[in-house]
């Protein structure tokens, strides 16, 4: 699985990197600290999955999930918040999942998978 990191948190991208690098069949293809940055490593590496951080700046989620499911047909986002109440909000727009930001990191992997096998 090829994974896109999207946060603007340097501590929360590397998290995520050590973890995910850590898992057999998992390679993180980029990072990007803002939604720029974003659109043009989604382009660049074509990943399988993006971890997109829910309030990721210069972009509003919403309408921008919506947007790379059509321009990027196949693509898994996974939305990540620490607010609990952006569950909803990334369900409706069309994440594939929802992941909050003080679960454990088994969730995170869990929910990856999960969504690598219904692909």
């Amino acid at each position: 699985m090829r994974v896109l990191l999207a946060d603007d948190q340097v501590k929360v991208r590397f998290a995520l990197r050590v973890l995910l690098e850590r898992q057999p069949d998992v390679v993180v293809v980029g990072e990007a600290a803002n939604a720029r940055e974003m659109i043009d490593q989604i382009a660049a590496t074509h990943p399988d999955a993006l971890l997109l951080d829910w309030e990721l700046p210069g972009l509003a989620a919403t309408p921008a999930i919506a947007a790379l499911l059509k321009t990027f047909p196949g693509l898994t986002v996974i939305a990540l918040s620490g607010r609990s109440e952006a569950r909803r909000e990334a369900e409706m727009a069309g994440a594939s999942a929802f992941v909050s930001k003080t679960d454990p990191p088994e969730c995170l992997l869990a929910v990856m998978w999960s969504t690598r096998q219904a692909s």
